[in-house]
């Protein structure tokens, strides 16, 4: 597969990756490390990254301003990305072959050609894996720059390592990387320094999440309360693992209200969550899944259904 995928990417002139809505460190490590990846060892293509840029991640990488021309006869590849709903810029439908790198179940199996791991810990992790197969195959090279960027994918996805996502190959992978020498500190201030309302916000969760003799747990940010503490969502979502740290709790929900619906964060310590993710119309891994609802009350129903589970 690794091998279809690199004579893919040698077939084509123009090279278009996507990404998700909403992007993570891994959203941007994986689209814009395997562009970056791509332009160092064939210069002559043109290779862009396209979506809409997530501020919060000013620190790492921007994407490219991408016209509807740059689409004709392009190749276009979508990272991290489980279904179509989720891909940013709807334009991945105008080039002329569409590749899937992804690490997240299979249920939507969109495109000409398709790479799915689930036991991958991230799909910058995938796209090192990419690098290695055409290190041999190829004579492909990296330099610090695209290591910077899988490297804080990895790290983004596992949590720092702590995820059980995290594997032997994860850390060999993430061994290798760091050999390319860019600044760790430096990316990981960028990564997880925040500013003091965001903090300020930590605090009130922990202040007021709510727990039950199950292990089950649950904080609500409503709109009201987000401007409160002038923390946007995209935000308040870098916050949802801050409840790992609770002694006794097995599984847990952030409910994050915007302007178009309210955001539902799933996590688990061991509970499979992502079947009641997709119960609410979303996805994701077993034990880290998303979804949305409408109101308070759907709401207060996925916290029935962490409870039943």
């Amino acid at each position: 597969m690794k091998r279809q995928i690199i004579d893919t990417i040698e077939r084509y002139d123009k090279i278009i990756l996507h990404r998700h809505v909403r992007p993570d460190p891994d959203a941007y490590g994986s689209q814009i490390g395997l562009k970056e990846l791509i332009a160092f060892n064939y210069p002559s293509k043109k290779v862009f990254a396209t979506g809409t840029h997530e501020n919060t991640l000013d620190f790492l990488a921007h994407p490219d301003v991408v016209t509807d021309e740059d689409f004709q006869n392009a190749l276009v590849i979508v990272t991290d990305t489980a279904n179509t709903e989720r891909i940013d810029d709807e334009r991945y439908k105008l080039g002329s072959y569409l590749l899937k790198i992804d690490h997240h179940p299979n249920d939507d199996a969109y495109g000409d050609l398709l790479w799915v791991d689930t036991d991958a810990s991230s799909v910058s992790e995938m796209i090192f894996e990419l690098f290695a197969e055409a290190r041999e195959y190829k004579g492909w090279k990296m330099d610090a720059v695209i290591a910077r960027l899988l490297y804080a994918g990895i790290v983004g996805d596992t949590g720092r390592f702590m995820f059980q996502s995290t594997t032997e190959q994860t850390m060999n992978v993430a061994g290798e990387l760091i050999s390319y020498g860019f600044d760790r500190t430096a990316l990981f201030n960028g990564m997880y320094e925040v500013e003091s309302n965001i903090l300020q916000l930590k605090g009130y969760i922990y202040a007021n999440f709510e727990m039950d003799d199950k292990g089950v747990g649950h904080v609500k940010l409503t709109r009201e309360l987000l401007q409160k503490y002038k923390v946007a969502e995209s935000e308040a979502s870098l916050l949802v693992s801050s409840l790992a740290d609770v002694k006794g709790m097995k599984c847990w929900v952030f409910f994050i209200e915007d302007a178009d619906a309210i955001r539902v964060r799933l996590r688990s310590k061991g509970p499979v969550i992502n079947g009641i993710a997709k119960k609410y119309g979303g996805g994701g891994h077993p034990l880290a899944s998303g979804a949305s609802v409408q109101t308070w009350d759907e709401a207060d129903r996925v916290v029935e259904d962490l409870k039943k589970l």
